[in-house]
């Protein structure tokens, strides 16, 4: 039996919002992240009520087809897409959470049935889960084929465990998906020019927030309980939410102060103002990003942590080149757009929203990116690429093949981390996996330009 989780009841209409939640993710490919945090704030759900409404709505995405697994031997009609949801949404409970009793979860089924359908859709409901609770689950030995089990058991396509399994092996591509299904730690990272990590943490102990300084990015803190953005701690600048493995790419470009510095896909500016902060709020920066309206959460987190350098501009980075002088750039940071499957704790509707041929077009705007980022940095300036997935061809294929054709490029070690990041670079590459730090999966590459960008024929 799959082990259970601890999370405190609440009776009322959270499950009815997480409901709401999955449709719209599922019929509109909308985010269940940004759902989660509208629901939260429209409602102004207290501490339980909020734990409930991300558990329950994550852990269902989660664990889609493990569900539907589970469901398949009971459910011998056709079914309305709330009614599937509705299924799903309870029997995680069931399944996966220790103090919610199963008679509650499937009561609260029955509500919302009769709320959003009628007596004989409850009644369909009430007997598919109490005839799950009599007869049990299914086992998941009866899947012969490892490949189906792999992706039925941790609820990934099977495409994506194929493409994974080629890439890394069965062993890694097994912890990697089993770790993509663990609620992630919320981490913040310490700004620098007011603080250091060990204030940080008397501090929020002080305004009730449970933390601790972590042991691998000096820079990071971990959050163990209670609400950081509430703090004073937040308010006035002294930290920023931002995952651990996001903070590499700064670190690993660490320009000196006083440079000139691109930032070329900035929004929202986690990595932006770890740059400035590792200048010492001295030098210039300018972020850009295709979404102008995204520019402003720049604005908003350079003022509240107190940076000035950081100059913000709609530019598309595939047109950078035309647009900013040549060669000006001591250093340049393009954190690519990319499949994110580095992220699937964070967002799991990801894994089944991504297509196959989604790699190759993000490939090929990454290295648009590149090369418009070639253009404007100068001789002897460093370019670090990062992306925040653990796809082999937007990562390693993406850096062969940029310095395929810029051979005026070098790639460099990488350096400025802890030595058990650094362990485990190779070729100038470090791919970061979920497993290995509790963290975000993420990929950094650094790069130096040693000649004169080469004429493009186009």
């Amino acid at each position: 039996m799959t082990s259970k989780k601890k999370v405190q009841i609440w009776d009322g209409n959270v499950r009815d919002a997480a409901l709401t939640i999955l449709l719209a993710v599922d019929k509109n490919q909308a985010y269940s992240n940004l759902l989660l945090n509208q629901t939260i704030k429209k409602y102004k759900l207290d501490a339980k009520d909020r734990a409930l409404l991300t558990e329950i709505t994550y852990g269902t995405l989660q664990y889609k087809y493990t569900l539907d697994y589970y469901l398949e031997p009971f459910v011998r009609t056709k079914i309305d897409l709330w009614v599937r949801w509705l299924l799903r949404l309870s029997l995680y409970q069931v399944v996966y959470l220790s103090r919610i009793p199963a008679h509650a979860a499937v009561n609260e089924a029955v509500e919302i049935a009769k709320k959003r359908g009628h007596k004989g859709i409850a009644s369909m409901v009430n007997g598919v889960l109490r005839s799950i609770q009599r007869q049990g689950l299914r086992s998941l030995d009866e899947i012969e084929d490892p490949i189906k089990k792999l992706s039925i058991e941790t609820s990934h396509p099977e495409w994506l465990v194929n493409r994974l399994i080629e890439s890394y092996g069965i062993e890694v591509t097994t912890n990697m998906l089993k770790e993509n299904n663990v609620p992630p730690t919320l981490t913040v990272r310490v700004n620098s020019l007011k603080s250091n990590a060990q204030e940080v943490v008397k501090l929020l102990e002080e305004e009730g927030v449970q933390a601790k300084a972590s042991n691998l990015m000096p820079e990071c803190i971990h959050i163990m309980s209670g609400q950081v953005t509430h703090t004073d701690c937040f308010k006035n600048g002294f930290i920023t939410i931002q995952d651990e493995s996001s903070m590499m790419p700064a670190n690993v470009l660490h320009p000196k102060e006083g440079s000139r510095v691109l930032d070329m896909c900035a929004a929202p500016g986690g990595k932006t103002t770890h740059l400035a902060e590792i200048m010492k709020n001295n030098g210039s920066i300018l972020a850009t990003d295709l979404h102008p309206h995204k520019l402003d959460l720049i604005d908003e987190t350079s003022n509240r942590l107190g940076i000035e350098i950081i100059q913000t501009a709609p530019v598309d980075g595939r047109n950078a080149a035309s647009m900013l002088q040549k060669e000006s750039y001591d250093a340049v940071l393009v954190d690519a757009p990319c499949s994110g499957l580095g992220v699937t704790r964070r967002k799991p509707d990801i894994k089944y929203t991504k297509r196959e041929e989604d790699f190759e077009s993000l490939h090929k705007i990454q290295l648009q990116l590149l090369d418009n980022a070639v253009h404007v940095l100068k001789i002897g300036g460093r370019l670090v690429y990062s992306t925040c997935t653990v796809d082999r061809l937007e990562n390693e294929g993406t850096v062969q093949a940029f310095l395929t054709s810029h051979p005026e490029m070098e790639l460099v070690p990488i350096d400025h981390l802890p030595n058990e990041l650094l362990e485990k670079q190779k070729n100038g590459m470090l791919q970061v996996f979920p497993q290995d730090f509790g963290s975000d999966g993420f990929f950094v590459a650094a790069f130096q330009k040693k000649s004169a960008t080469v004429p493009s024929n186009n």
